[in-house]
């Protein structure tokens, strides 16, 4: 087992434990990824309220592993198995994800000093949302600025961008954020803590009792996030104009086998995760 916390490794340091959480990390985010699509979308006046996803499993996976490649797990995983498998990949338009997701995850991850103070885990849990919410609506807001994108008035509302993308924001962190965000990781990460790591290899990370929050606080961490926004929005702009160097892979599986198809990326990405965790228990 390794003596190392992920804490004390470099940020791109890359072994096979890595590789282990890499591919679980993967394979649970794109499991709950998949799930996602098939819940219902509600209409409450103008506004429509879904589930943006169940994040309280990749953002507590990443805080148990503490590591940037499980960060880097949580887009590539919906990528995968949200979008290859289903057949609706856009290599420009995954960028955003991919650029914003594991610098924000792992930004507010290292703010989590203390593991058994409730309070640090629900600010962290909430701010991963909200900062890779927040960026993703202000490059939404963007293109429609720069007029790669029109606006699409929503009865009932102002027809302002600001307005509209304000409205989703504060829907998503509500629904997305809280209620599937940061109420089930208070519950789910002290039952993990300290029983998964081990399995993979890893030493579980035990902070400080009463430990602050700015000792987590890293300015390499921020500068990434801040290097990945105007990167992630120049992708999706790019994407949206057309013309640019991409990769596309559009076959539509769902359109074309139905609603039923879905279970095809349930299915392996419960295999995949199934199978790892199996590897690592053998070998722990």
């Amino acid at each position: 087992m390794s003596t190392l916390s992920a804490d004390t490794e470099s940020w791109l340091s890359f072994g096979k434990q890595d590789m282990m959480v890499f591919i679980l990390v993967m394979s649970l985010t794109g499991l709950q990824n998949a799930f996602t699509e098939i819940m219902p979308e509600f209409t409450v006046g103008p506004l429509e309220l879904g589930v943006g996803g169940f994040i309280f499993i990749p953002i507590v996976l990443v805080l148990l592993f503490r590591t940037y490649w499980a960060a880097v797990a949580v887009p590539v995983g919906e990528i995968v198995f949200g979008e290859i498998l289903l057949g609706e990949f856009d290599g420009l338009g995954a960028m955003e994800g991919l650029l914003l997701i594991p610098v924000c995850y792992y930004f507010a991850a290292k703010l989590l000093q203390d593991p058994e103070n409730t309070t640090q885990l629900a600010i962290v849990v909430f701010l991963a949302e909200a900062l890779e919410e927040f960026f993703a609506t202000f490059i939404d807001i963007g293109k429609v600025y720069i007029g790669v994108e029109e606006l699409e008035a929503v009865p009932g509302l102002p027809e302002s961008i600001i307005v509209l993308e304000g409205v989703d924001f504060l829907t998503q962190m509500l629904i997305t954020g809280t209620l599937f965000g940061v109420i089930p990781a208070l519950y789910l990460y002290p039952k993990l803590h300290g029983k998964v790591e081990p399995l993979l290899g890893m030493e579980p990370f035990e902070g400080e009792r009463g430990g602050s929050m700015w000792r987590g606080f890293s300015p390499k961490a921020l500068l990434a996030v801040l290097i990945a926004f105007p990167l992630a929005f120049v992708a999706e702009a790019a994407s949206e104009v057309g013309g640019a160097v991409n990769v596309v892979w559009e076959p539509e599986f769902l359109a074309t086998f139905g609603q039923s198809y879905i279970a095809v990326p349930i299915v392996v990405s419960a295999i995949v995760a199934t199978i790892v965790w199996y590897r690592a228990t053998q070998t722990a």
